[in-house]
């Protein structure tokens, strides 16, 4: 109605649905809404001048249901609940409430207004429950008309935004609250009292009275509806995300620093090489955690020869060797030039943190720590132009040893290092200290290995009446083993031909050839056949008493006065001849078990050695490659060496050159060559 005087109703009573009912002084029901009707089934026809106690009541309560009566009637009122019988015999428990009515004849009635006892139970319970919610909640709870009203605020609104309910209601946001986002808040206000569509968990940004800076909220959106559809207003749930937003902004940030560890673990130490270690060092920094970084060790770190030591001058000696950046600049320009020597002392940050073995962070760049970072005053000047503005440097720490240093410099990004930063750093130049100090290790056993090696292989071929030799021994690129050849003048113009190949790698590897290359010599001189010679050579394998100091062993004994020669293997690769006519093929000798197995008898194969013959002793690395078949490098071999009339120092040269490509293994190469011209 539009008289301004009533207003609709609101939808709480049709929920309860509450029924009436009035007793006359007998007793009998006189009044009979429908109401009652939809509460007890009774229709009016069927209630109306009926005794309401034997309707309605139970045989075991009429007694009581009297007592309340007549205290009715007597002016008292009665509130409670009471079985009332429904018309399909089952009982229900309803809630009263009851006084006495007059007439105008001054007749005394009893009024009841009922309804069902549950019902109230259920509208109680929910509205304490809001009611506890409301004021309980930790998140803000706002109540709105459909104006844009404020109607309700709850106790954790209130303290959200720094003013009390009552200096709100009736306004509206922008009135109460003018530094947040209005215009944002009112739009969704207004789609959720159109659309009745929930907006969940949206965002803005703002300040209340509370605060002195902005904050982050998350707001949630509801209209509010009565049972009939109603709309009357909407509800906020309101909360203050900003602390959410920190956090998740340090677990991206610690997500991130995962993924450069993560990234580390796989790009750092791929190889054995100091210069690459250092380039994937400072590739990984860039631009994850620095927009340029350079990677400087100490001099002595990459002269193999000792530890960190300071000048008489107190200068150390460092060399750069790697120089990343996220982007072309001038700033790399400044760094010391990769390879390159630079002596700096006490003043230069990365000589303070080689001293104090410990990062050292310029938050802040200024002009004068600039000059401590830079070489020199050009430098220090074309590093403030690139925007050098925050530095750190972490120490390249490895096994209490300080090896170097990691420098990052921060250009682009506008945020200074910070102590998260430093720890990533630090943690990234540990990690690879370790691989830079491994490969200084390897490379001084490889060189030990190497050397010791080399000392103990024959530097010439010794000159042999008929029989022309030629040799090569390449080490591995990655870790030298115990490849080795010998050639031993024996009686009666023969000549010993050996070659072998300790298993395992370095130091220990050679050290156990040296071991066997002697014995063989010595045994050679008693001028042992091939197999018994083998057979000694295998128990002294065994008293060795390690599995690494098996060997395969091939072992011929050249006759050229008898154009004879004899031969006899330990597990080693057969050897190749090629026969005057220029025929290659893999002579079929028994190939037994390696040198320290032990107790396998070694067996032996004679064959012609015609003037011009050619054998080819090898090791593996020769002729095996990876993801092939040794078969496959082996008839390489045989079709290089098939009808090949080169000099034996030009075949050593193709062969190698055709076959050893992937240089992972040591490669001894020995050829002979039956010559009546060596007379």
């Amino acid at each position: 109605m539009g008289d301004g005087l009533t207003a609709a109703p609101g939808g709480l009573l049709d929920l309860l649905r509450v029924a009436a009912l009035v007793l006359g002084s007998d007793g009998r029901i006189v009044l009979w809404s429908p109401e009652a009707e939809l509460l007890l089934g009774f229709s009016a026809a069927e209630a109306l001048g009926e005794n309401a106690g034997r309707l309605l009541v139970a045989p075991e309560n009429r007694s009581r249901a009297r007592e309340l009566f007549e205290h009715v009637r007597s002016g008292a009122r009665w509130a409670g609940v009471f079985p009332v019988r429904h018309k399909d015999g089952s009982m229900r428990r309803v809630e009263f409430r009851t006084m006495q009515l007059r007439d105008a004849r001054g007749d005394v009635h009893a009024l009841g207004l009922a309804t069902d006892a549950q019902t109230v139970r259920d509208v109680e319970r929910d509205l304490a429950l809001s009611h506890t919610l409301f004021h309980q909640s930790p998140v803000g709870i706002a109540v709105f008309d459909t104006d844009l009203r404020w109607v309700r605020v709850n106790p954790s609104l209130e303290r959200i935004n720094g003013v009390p309910e009552e200096a709100v209601l009736g306004r509206r946001v922008g009135e109460a609250l003018p530094a947040l986002d209005v215009e944002a808040i009112e739009s969704r206000m207004r789609q959720v009292l159109r659309t009745g569509e929930p907006l969940l968990d949206r965002q803005t940004i703002g300040r209340t009275a509370a605060d002195s800076e902005d904050h982050a909220y998350s707001e949630s959106y509801h209209r509010i509806e009565d049972a009939n559809g109603r709309v009357l207003g909407l509800a906020m749930a309101i909360l203050d995300v900003s602390e959410r937003q920190r956090a998740a902004a340090e677990v991206a940030k610690a997500r991130e620093r995962l993924a450069v560890i993560a990234d580390a673990s796989v790009r750092i130490g791929t190889t054995l090489d100091l210069r690459q270690t250092a380039r994937e060092l400072a590739e990984v920094a860039v631009p994850e955690l620095a927009d340029l970084a350079a990677v400087d060790v100490l001099d002595s770190v990459v002269d193999l020869g000792g530890t960190a030591t300071t000048r008489m001058d107190g200068l150390l000696d460092f060399r750069a060797l790697a120089v990343a950046a996220c982007c072309p600049t001038h700033a790399i320009e400044a760094a010391d030039p990769v390879g390159e020597l630079a002596s700096y002392d006490s003043s230069r940050v990365i000589t303070q943190c080689v001293r104090e073995a410990r990062p050292i962070l310029l938050r802040r760049v200024t002009a004068v720590t600039m000059r401590r970072i830079a070489r020199d005053d050009s430098a220090a000047e074309t590093l403030r132009r690139a925007g050098v503005h925050s530095y750190l440097a972490a120490p390249l720490l490895a096994r209490g040893e300080v090896l170097g240093t990691l420098s990052l410099s921060r250009t682009v990004n506008p945020r200074p290092f910070d102590g998260q930063d430093v720890t990533l750093a630090t943690d990234l130049a540990a990690r690879a200290a370790i691989c830079i100090d491994n490969s200084r290790l390897y490379g001084r056993e490889r060189n030990t290995a190497l050397t010791l090696q080399r000392s103990l292989l024959p530097q010439e071929p010794p000159h042999c009446a008929d029989i022309e030799v030629a040799s090569r021994y390449l080490p591995a690129v990655s870790e030298v083993g115990g490849d080795w050849f010998d050639v031993l003048p024996l009686k009666d113009g023969k000549v010993g031909l050996v070659v072998g190949d300790v298993m395992g790698k370095g130091v220990h590897a050679a050290a156990i050839m040296g071991q066997l290359r002697t014995a063989t010599r010595a045994l050679a001189r008693l001028d042992l056949p091939p197999a018994e010679l083998l057979y000694h050579l295998d128990d002294i394998a065994a008293s060795l008493g390690d599995s690494d100091s098996m060997a395969t062993c091939l072992y011929v004994v050249c006759d050229p006065r008898l154009h004879r020669c004899e031969l006899s293997r330990a597990g080693h690769l057969p050897p190749v001849l090629v026969d005057p006519a220029g025929r290659a093929e893999l002579l079929d000798v028994p190939g037994a078990v390696p040198l320290g197995v032990g107790g396998v008898p070694f067996g032996s194969e004679e064959h012609d050695l015609t003037e011009g013959t050619l054998l080819a002793l090898f090791t593996d690395g020769l002729v095996e490659n990876r993801g092939e078949s040794i078969d496959i490098g082996l008839q390489k071999l045989l079709r290089l060496l098939d009808g090949t009339q080169l000099p034996l120092e030009e075949t050593c040269d193709m062969l190698l050159g055709a076959l050893h490509r992937e240089p992972d293994d040591d490669v001894a190469l020995l050829l002979a060559r039956h010559s009546s011209s060596q007379n």
